[in-house]
């Protein structure tokens, strides 16, 4: 299993951006998927997930503003995010974890590299 995200970079604040997570191998039927980030000198945080049932999850800095979705044909996911705020700037990493709801999961097994995107 491969995950690589890409679509990050900078922008203003109020601007958007999509990330994209190509997930090579994950051929399961029952996932978790999300996005994560971590900005410098802080923890890595949840900021979104979806499972295979559809069901989202997000973090209260980010509802409103980012949509999480997946391509299951393509085998890719999405995290659009709008009206993006400086506080927004961090490492980006999508992860997975086959075989379980995103309510079971503990960790996640499969990460990718990471995309940064930074809001001036």
């Amino acid at each position: 299993v491969q995950l690589v995200e890409s679509g990050g970079g900078s922008v203003q604040a109020g601007g958007s951006l999509k990330l994209s997570c190509i997930m090579s191998g994950f051929m399961y039927s029952t996932y978790c998927m999300g996005w994560f980030r971590q900005a410098p000198g802080k923890e890595r945080e949840l900021v979104s997930s979806i499972d295979n049932d559809g069901d989202t999850e997000y973090a209260n800095s980010v509802k409103g503003r980012f949509t999480i979705s997946r391509d299951t044909a393509q085998n890719t996911l999405y995290l659009e995010m709008r009206s993006l705020r400086r506080e927004d700037t961090a490492m980006y990493y999508c992860a997975a974890q086959p075989l379980l709801p995103c309510v079971a999961v503990v960790a996640m097994e499969y990460w990718g590299q990471g995309t940064q995107v930074t809001v001036s």
